[in-house]
């Protein structure tokens, strides 16, 4: 599944690399069951051995089972930006998603669900989903009432 690391420019010397580091990934995001963002991790600008050289050369160490995130992965076209944030156009530019309803940032309740997997020929490599709900700070909510 690996495949070639966007141009970078310009590029310090500890992160330049050869060969084949990122890797053909699809990624899917639904809010509420609606759709929002399908991009891919080929998109990463720094790919994963530049991320562990730039998190460990100034000491900070790495231990076996240690989890290390990607970030945001935004893709080319807008319906592959990686946050609501790009999305949405920093809350300009509602989502009108497929259900009727109107998006630029989550909201109480919300639903997002990611889904994660790699094909090649054949092979199909699933990474699951991981969904998740936004709930109300019950302390926010109360201060916001009693101001």
């Amino acid at each position: 599944f690996r495949v070639e690391t966007p141009p970078q420019d310009p590029i310090l010397p500890y992160l330049q690399f050869e060969g084949k580091h990122n890797f053909d990934i699809n990624l899917q995001v639904e809010l509420n069951q609606n759709i929002i963002c399908r991009s891919n991790y080929k998109y990463l600008y720094w790919n994963i051995t530049q991320q562990i050289a730039h998190h460990t050369i100034n000491g900070c160490n790495l231990k076996i089972g240690d989890l290390l995130a990607s970030g945001t992965i935004s893709g080319e076209t807008p319906d592959s930006f990686g946050s609501m944030l790009e999305l949405s156009w920093n809350g300009q530019k509602p989502l009108n998603l497929p259900d009727g309803s109107v998006r630029t940032f989550l909201e109480d309740q919300d639903t997002l669900t990611i889904r994660g997997w790699a094909t090649k020929g054949d092979i199909k490599v699933g990474f699951g989903e991981v969904t998740g709900q936004i709930k109300a700070n019950p302390t926010l909510s109360n201060q916001e009432t009693s101001n």
